[in-house]
């Protein structure tokens, strides 16, 4: 996800104290769970070691030991910013999420999870088993005081930058004190990590009108009338590309299919664009010519909704910093998604968010 650095907004109070003991004690390390995902172990650690070269990110692989030094051995990578930690078991795709926590203590993403919780890293990315990793890391790291559900939170491109939608799929029934922390939640991140000096909230909806949507988002849009945030009302789907709105508030439900809907409108897109090129040879003469011009356009419109290109998605509201990677992650994600969670912690932003929510609690 783009992370600005101009304009960003300090938030800690020194009234409080948070422990940095994180960084005292090894520095900002980021532990990767190498064996999730559909073609770990060989992008993650391939992932790893881009990050590692390019951004100097001390970073620790958890799996198979032997199989990950094999990798490292492979591909010829010796460096001090790679250790290793030994999980000697993971979690496949297929399984069922409640029977894999049950039975297996010792997986790839648990340890690194542990490692969070122990502080000896700062944070934790992975690709492998959503419904699992979710519930594993509510079970370890336990939530930030005033937040009852996490939240996965994504990062659209629109017509004035980006907008942060909040959730995309932690929570498929939500109750109006959801959406409401959900909102706050987004808020912070917009400010600390998009760099938004005073984001614009909206529910989306319908409609625009206060008379549309359902008693949720009805109820919701109430309670944040009356915070002092920049809260805007109602938007609707197409509102959120043309950037009406600097963040987004919905329930998992809807913030899925709304993900999965984009992703599959782009895909479909560029698949009947390819076919009717290649239906004529004036049609291809055209292209070709078309391409040409407008080659750098079309790479960076592309950039701009590559998952690749933004890595991972936060899970908000945990008392850690946890990163969600797509199943299908090459190396190049792998590699962003461990970039974007070096800088949330370089930008202090699950202190900024434990403040946010103290505030709340203390009003």
């Amino acid at each position: 996800m783009p992370v600005r650095a101009q304009a960003r907004t300090k938030l800690i109070d020194s009234s409080l104290h948070f422990d940095d003991s994180r960084r005292k004690a090894g520095g900002v390390k980021i532990a990767l769970d190498a064996m999730g995902g559909d073609y770990a172990p060989r992008v993650t650690v391939e992932g790893a070691m881009l990050a590692a070269r390019q951004h100097g990110i001390p970073i620790v692989l958890v799996g198979d030991r032997p199989t990950l030094e094999e990798y490292l051995k492979r591909f010829r990578f010796s460096s001090e910013l790679i250790e290793v930690v030994h999980a000697s078991e993971q979690i496949p795709m297929t399984e069922k999420a409640t029977a894999s926590i049950r039975s297996k203590r010792d997986t790839s993403m648990r340890v690194a999870l542990e490692l969070l919780k122990e502080k000896k890293v700062s944070a934790v990315v992975s690709a492998g088993h959503t419904g699992a990793y979710m519930a594993t890391a509510l079970m370890v790291l336990k939530r930030i005081p005033g937040i009852e559900r996490p939240a996965i939170t994504g990062c659209f491109p629109t017509l004035k930058g980006s907008c942060v939608m909040v959730d995309l799929g932690a929570n498929v029934d939500c109750k109006v004190s959801h959406l409401v922390q959900f909102a706050v939640m987004g808020e912070r991140y917009a400010r600390v990590v998009e760099g938004k000096e005073r984001p614009s909230i909206g529910l989306l909806s319908n409609g625009e009108e206060s008379s549309k949507g359902n008693e949720l988002i009805r109820g919701a849009d109430q309670i944040l009338k009356a915070m002092d945030i920049h809260y805007k009302g109602f938007v609707e789907s197409k509102q959120v590309f043309q950037g009406q709105v600097d963040v987004v508030v919905c329930d998992g439900f809807i913030g899925n299919i709304f993900l999965k809907t984009v992703e599959g409108l782009i895909s479909t897109t560029l698949s009947l664009l390819k076919r009717d090129i290649q239906k004529s040879f004036i049609s291809k003469a055209a292209a070709g010519l078309f391409f040409m011009l407008f080659k750098n356009t079309l790479k960076n419109l592309g950039r701009r909704f590559d998952y690749t290109e933004y890595g991972a998605a936060p899970l908000l509201g945990l008392d850690g910093l946890v990163y969600v990677c797509h199943g299908r992650s090459n190396s190049k994600a792998i590699k962003n998604a461990i970039v974007t969670a070096h800088q949330s912690v370089k930008e202090n932003f699950l202190e900024n968010l434990i403040m946010a929510f103290h505030e709340r609690q203390t009003l």
